[in-house]
């Protein structure tokens, strides 16, 4: 009896060490970029008569912390006009982001 709790005892102290030997969680650098893309296109106002509109943003961060916009893929040319100059070259608030990686986000403006 008293090796069968000395074993669970032992399985209870490895079983819990290895759950605190975990690091931390990363942060999804992805989900800072699309809060800070929501924040900076919010504003947008339609025509009453439009119907909805969306578009695909291609962007990079440069080693400023900025975003570089490359391409917005919309069918309304204003939208595409007001995204690029709304995201170019602000400054991105997280350190964490990588420089030069392209990020592709979709944007949806709802009437």
């Amino acid at each position: 009896m008293r090796k069968i709790s000395l074993v669970f005892v032992a399985a209870m102290l490895l079983s819990t060490g290895s759950i605190f030997a975990n690091g931390p969680k990363e942060t999804d650098p992805t989900q800072s970029i699309k809060a800070q893309v929501q924040k900076l296109l919010k504003g947008y106002t339609l025509e009453p008569t439009e119907k909805d509109l969306t578009a695909t943003i291609l962007f990079t961060v440069n080693k400023e912390n900025e975003f570089v916009v490359l391409s917005v893929e919309t069918e309304d040319k204003v939208l595409e006009y007001f995204v690029k100059t709304r995201l170019n070259y602000h400054k991105v608030d997280s350190k964490e982001i990588p420089e030069g990686r392209r990020y592709t986000i979709p944007v949806k403006i709802v009437s």
